[in-house]
């Protein structure tokens, strides 16, 4: 019989199962309570008790499968986030010079904003540039039935959410992209328009203004015009700016704040970005 040299002792032949190899590498899993057996299982119930119900399938998700395996599981995920990158250049390609729209999809068609957004709309396509919004209702909804009513493009750039957000009907067919990833959305919005004009909104509106901000502001993105809409909703956020996180903390640059612009009326918006274009070669020609 063999001996390791090490202990002088012999070495004992294992016999190979198909568990043995199975279990190969792998290292021993702690207990875990079954989650999916709640009868009788103190264990379980204490860890779901006081629990959401989006934290509860959290939970049951890590009880079927270890971390490694979920993340390994997300590497094939990649083909489908290539796919909507595919179709949105393919869609967007030979759009033409256009500006994004963004605002609440909670804006109700009687509200001075819709009614604000409308108008703005129409008077881009008026002035040669089409509409691209993220195709859902409320200030969105206002921007393509703006292009609409003058027969301008009409693009929506539609996100797949739980809720809030369905198409609205005055979106161009043809121009009509469905996401389920924001971050590709948001590259379409960057990428095809020739300016952003933001109405008031929520978190989402923040987060398409702050992004195309910040790949202005460092350089990552040539400029173009932004422009806020509604002195009395955004006032106080670029007081703010100016007062606290320039004046006071010193985080931005004086410059920064140049980079956008604060106006209340349709020909202001539409003015900041026929003025920006008058100093290059772009020329909206439908």
């Amino acid at each position: 019989m063999p001996y390791d040299e090490n202990q002088n002792e012999p070495i004992k032949k294992h016999k190979l199962t198909s568990q043995s190899i199975s279990n190969e590498g792998k290292s021993e899993k702690p207990h875990q309570p079954d989650l999916n057996d709640m009868e009788g299982n103190t264990d379980a119930k204490d860890i779901l008790n006081g629990k959401t119900e989006e934290e509860q399938r959290l939970v049951r998700a890590f009880q079927k499968r270890n971390w490694s395996e979920i993340k390994s599981a997300n590497s094939w995920v990649i083909f489908k986030v290539m796919a909507e990158f595919v179709e949105g250049f393919e869609k967007l390609a030979r759009i033409g010079p256009c500006v994004s729209i963004f605002g609440s999809a909670r804006t109700s068609p009687d509200h001075k904003y819709y009614k604000l957004t409308e108008e703005i709309a129409a008077k881009l396509v008026r002035h040669g540039y089409g509409v691209i919004t993220g195709g859902g209702p409320g200030i969105m909804e206002a921007g393509n039935k703006g292009a609409r009513s003058e027969k301008g493009k009409s693009v929506g750039l539609n996100i797949v959410l739980p809720f809030e957000q369905g198409a609205n009907p005055y979106i161009d067919l043809d121009k009509l992209i469905n996401f389920d990833y924001f971050f590709v959305r948001k590259v379409m919005f960057v990428k095809y328009s020739q300016g952003f004009i933001v109405m008031p909104g929520g978190l989402g509106t923040l987060d398409e203004l702050f992004e195309a901000y910040t790949l202005i502001q460092t350089k990552k993105i040539a400029r173009f015009p932004i422009v806020l809409v509604g002195k009395e909703f955004w006032g106080g956020m670029m007081d703010w700016i100016k007062t606290t996180v320039l004046e006071k903390e010193q985080n931005v640059s004086a410059e920064d704040l140049n980079l956008i612009s604060l106006v209340d009326t349709a020909d202001e918006a539409v003015k900041v970005i026929d003025d920006f274009y008058s100093q290059y070669l772009l020329s909206p020609n439908f």
